[in-house]
C-alpha cells in the first residue's frame, strides 16, 4: 500500500485544542499500520509545536494552522502562527542546571521537538511562524 494522506486543520485559540491535532495524527498513524512508539514521539513533537503555536499566534488572527503529510515512511507535520514572528538564531539552549533551581521551567519546547524529530525547519517573519517537521516511521 503506497498511500499519502494529508490533513489540514484550523485551530482556535481555547484550551486543551491540541488534542485535536493529536486525535487526527493518531487516527491517519493507525490506518497506515504506523508503530505506536513512532506515533508516540510524533504526539509529543506535535503538542509541543501547537502549544508553542497557540501561544505566540496574535490576537488579531487568534488561529494555528495544522498540516500533516503522512505516509508509511514519513511524516512531514507544519504548524503556522500569525503572531509577531522572532529570531530563531536567539533562542538559548536551556541549560538544566539552572532551570532546576528556577521558577521558570519554560523553554524545552524547541529542544525536545529537535530531539524527537529528523529535521526541524523554523521559519519565522513579522508576520508569523512556521515550523516545518520532518519524522521518519520506519
Amino acid at each position: 500500500m503506497d498511500q499519502n494522506i494529508n490533513l489540514e486543520i484550523k485551530l482556535p485559540k481555547v484550551p486543551e485544542i491540541e488534542l485535536v491535532a493529536i486525535e487526527g495524527l493518531e487516527k491517519m498513524g493507525k490506518y497506515l499500520g504506523i508503530p505506536e512508539d513512532k506515533i508516540g514521539e510524533a504526539r509529543i513533537v506535535v503538542t509541543e509545536a501547537v502549544i508553542n503555536a497557540l501561544e505566540h499566534t496574535g490576537d488579531s488572527n487568534p488561529y494555528v494552522k495544522v498540516e500533516f503529510e503522512m505516509t508509511k515512511e514519513r511524516l512531514i507535520i507544519l504548524v503556522t502562527d500569525s503572531g509577531k514572528g522572532f529570531n530563531p538564531d536567539e533562542i538559548e539552549e536551556p541549560d538544566i542546571k539552572k532551570k532546576i533551581d528556577s521558577t521558570n521551567k519554560r523553554g524545552w519546547g524547541i529542544k525536545l521537538m529537535k530531539s524527537m524529530s529528523d529535521d526541524l525547519i523554523i521559519e519565522s517573519k513579522p508576520t508569523g511562524t512556521k515550523i516545518s517537521i520532518i519524522k521518519n516511521l520506519s
